[in-house]
């Protein structure tokens, strides 16, 4: 059996998804995740013999054995069969006792979205990339599919709000999922239509340079299915750069180009074009004009209850895709009305002592400069105060002088220490060179320490915002549910082993 080390995960005898027989049975390590879950389901529809195992016993786990799957709770090197494919993810290492089993046995390892590619030959994949937006944005396709009744199956990487799950297992033809380029996953697809928000270099630890991080996504639309559409970012520098090298491979066998964006255009056959933006407290609309070969097929006003210029360039990703899948546009753009917003995407937590507590993933400075903009609307006449937690230490030591301009804009900003991920620590690095290098707010090392901190610098009529992409969330919950710094603590460790 061939062995190569895939950048996608930990292990180091992952081999490529081929097909296989029927009687093929697959091991999930992981198997109660929402992505892993229906992944699950998918290969039992396929007619596979399917079991695995979670360390915690997830609610995902009884409607996996409802459908007849065996899961086990805990792993086990003796739960894994002797014949088995096994999927992982790429939290699984090599110290797993299972993923080692596995190994010793010289089973097949494929990664997560290997199988998941394998698992949506016959639907219409959608991948929506990007370093930042593809959460909303494929949250936002998925709501809509559903709300007009196209039941679409989808493996996002967070929760949409109105559905409390970011997977689901549809019977529609459009299967959309979010297509992480940190690890070098999203490679693993065949998509036929990919949507790319955005080029911004980031998760350098993994790749190495600016160069190598652009690269990958030219080899992503490389993945796409012969026929397929690339619907583009016009506003994207680095979706410029991309749609240059794009059309350099065109011909008859290029895919199809699909622009979108609030200025010029793409060279390509469609274009979604938004104009005209209005901005408001928790809310934005445009007008959106949709052309093909220079004819106008649709003209409307788009509609979100969630704010920021971002959230209304993330839906006119949505609409492109829309518009290469078939669907009713005008159904299409009411259902995107009633789009709430994903998990953690300017989230309101709660009220304390008249202060307004939100939540926010963002954690890379492009994303936190947008947010931050949507955060300004909704404080209104208070003060907009921001407790940081730094995401990865690569990422911190990088782009250092984006963070101190971004907020630079906020009114009090308290940063914590460095939320490490995947990394190791780097000397001199952490939350502190932020704050140095901005030259005000506050370091408080303690995540705890420093949510109370942002708190009490607040008062009624401000606006808290939690930010980052690690633990800090549940902070920020424990203290708007009113708990003091002992119970801050308590409260947060029971909520993220809970998560």
């Amino acid at each position: 059996m061939h062995e190569f080390k895939d950048s996608s995960t930990n292990l180091s005898n992952v081999t490529a998804a081929h097909e296989v027989p029927s009687d093929q049975e697959f091991y999930l390590i992981g198997i109660g995740g929402a992505g892993m879950s229906v992944l699950a389901l998918l290969l039992h529809d396929l007619g596979y013999q399917v079991s695995g195992s979670d360390q915690v016993p997830a609610d995902t786990l009884g409607q996996l054995r409802e459908a007849g799957i065996n899961v086990y709770v805990g792993h086990r090197e003796e739960q894994v069969p002797a014949n088995a494919i096994v999927v992982v993810t790429s939290a699984i290492h090599e110290d797993n006792p299972e993923a080692a089993r596995a190994k010793a046995l010289g089973l097949e390892i494929w990664h997560r979205s290997q199988a998941l590619d394998f698992c949506t030959r016959s639907h219409e994949l959608v991948a929506v990339a990007g370093a930042h937006g593809k959460t909303s944005t494929s949250s936002m396709m998925a709501h809509a599919l559903l709300d007009i009744g196209a039941d679409p199956s989808f493996a996002i990487g967070g929760i949409i709000a109105d559905l409390g799950t970011g997977a689901r297992l549809g019977s529609g033809s459009a299967f959309v999922i979010e297509a992480d380029e940190s690890d070098g996953s999203f490679l693993n697809y065949s998509p036929a239509v990919e949507v790319i928000t955005n080029i911004e270099p980031d998760h350098l630890d993994h790749w190495g340079s600016s160069a190598a991080f652009e690269q990958a996504f030219v080899d992503f639309t490389g993945r796409l299915r012969k026929g397929g559409a690339l619907v583009l970012c016009a506003d994207d520098a680095g979706v410029k750069r991309l749609a240059e090298q794009v059309s350099e491979r065109g011909g008859a066998d290029g895919p199809r180009v699909i622009s979108y964006g609030f200025g010029v255009p793409l060279a390509g056959d469609v274009v979604v074009q938004l104009h005209e933006p209005e901005l408001g407290p928790g809310r934005g609309q445009c007008q959106v004009t949709i052309t093909d070969a220079g004819q106008q097929v649709f003209h409307g006003q788009l509609n979100l209850r969630i704010g920021g210029q971002h959230m209304l360039l993330n839906a006119g990703g949505a609409l492109g895709a829309a518009y290469v899948l078939g669907v009713d546009l005008p159904q299409f753009i009411a259902a995107l009305r009633t789009f709430s917003g994903a998990d953690r995407r300017m989230q309101p937590v709660g009220e304390r002592d008249g202060v307004r507590i939100y939540d926010d993933y963002g954690h890379h400075p492009t994303e936190i400069a947008a947010t931050l903009q949507a955060a300004r609307d909704l404080a209104g006449k208070g003060r907009l105060l921001v407790c940081f937690q730094p995401h990865l230490y690569s990422r911190t030591y990088h782009n250092v002088d984006a963070f101190a301009r971004v907020f630079a804009t906020v009114d009090d900003l308290t940063v914590c220490s460095v939320y490490a991920a995947r990394e190791a620590p780097i000397p001199g690095v952490n939350g502190n060179i932020i704050t140095e290098h901005l030259g005000k707010g506050t370091y408080v090392a303690d995540m705890y320490a420093a949510g109370l901190h942002a708190f009490r610098a607040a008062r009624p009529g401000d606006f808290l915002l939690f930010l980052g992409a690690g633990s800090i969330t549940h902070v920020g919950h424990a203290i708007a549910a009113g708990h003091d710094y002992a119970s801050v603590e308590q409260a947060t460790q029971a909520k993220a082993s809970q998560a």
